[in-house]
């Protein structure tokens, strides 16, 4: 079981990230909500992490908060939610805003999130309710501080790399581009492109 991983980030393609860690290359899925905190490409930097088997694939994702971790394992245990859905959920919320709608059972914005229909909303909060405060709340123990580093690209490459990583969370490609042709402006980063993206998603 491989837990935490600390090394050299050398790919940051939301979702995929690769760390070199010792000589060998991990590849990994992470959510935006920790691709927000990443440092720059060719920093050092440690994730926590989960390895998920199938049938199919064998994958490791990665979460820059502890929190994080325990919420996406709480996620894919519940029934009709498997590791994309979870990942697509921590993506477009936080673990403070998922807590929130689960303590005041509020479906809204859980069904704006892709994939995430009423029922399954409704399945999220009834099952994820008085689970959270003893594993997931406790923040300031896993809260570290947030590094403000953009991606290192060009405009032309950041709205695609954007647009790329709102197709891989569960956007259709028409809606991706979209959202993100709303958000551009000169000299935005790919970071930027993608959070600004999703607050206006949540809101529509």
């Amino acid at each position: 079981m491989i837990g935490r991983l600390r090394g050299i980030l050398e790919v940051k393609k939301p979702p995929h990230l690769l760390i070199e860690v010792g000589g060998l290359g991990y590849e990994l899925q992470a959510p935006m909500s920790t691709i927000y905190q990443l440092p720059e490409i060719g920093a050092p930097v440690t994730l926590f992490t989960h390895f998920h088997v199938r049938e199919d694939a064998q994958i490791l994702f990665g979460f820059y908060e502890e929190r994080e971790r325990v919420l996406f394992r709480a996620l894919i245990k519940i029934s009709g939610v498997g590791p994309k859905m979870a990942l697509t959920i921590l993506s477009g919320i936080d673990v403070a805003q998922f807590i929130h709608c689960v303590d005041r059972r509020e479906t809204a914005p859980l069904v704006r999130l892709p994939g995430v229909g009423k029922k399954t909303a409704e399945r999220l909060i009834v099952e994820m309710a008085g689970k959270l405060s003893a594993s997931v709340e406790e923040d300031e123990s896993f809260s570290r501080k947030l590094l403000e580093k953009d991606f290192e690209s060009s405009p032309k490459m950041a709205e695609e790399e954007a647009v790329s990583a709102l197709i891989a969370l569960g956007y259709k490609p028409q809606e991706a581009s979209r959202s993100i042709a709303k958000v551009l402006f000169e000299g935005a980063s790919c970071q930027e492109l993608i959070r600004r993206a999703l607050q206006g998603l949540a809101k529509a």
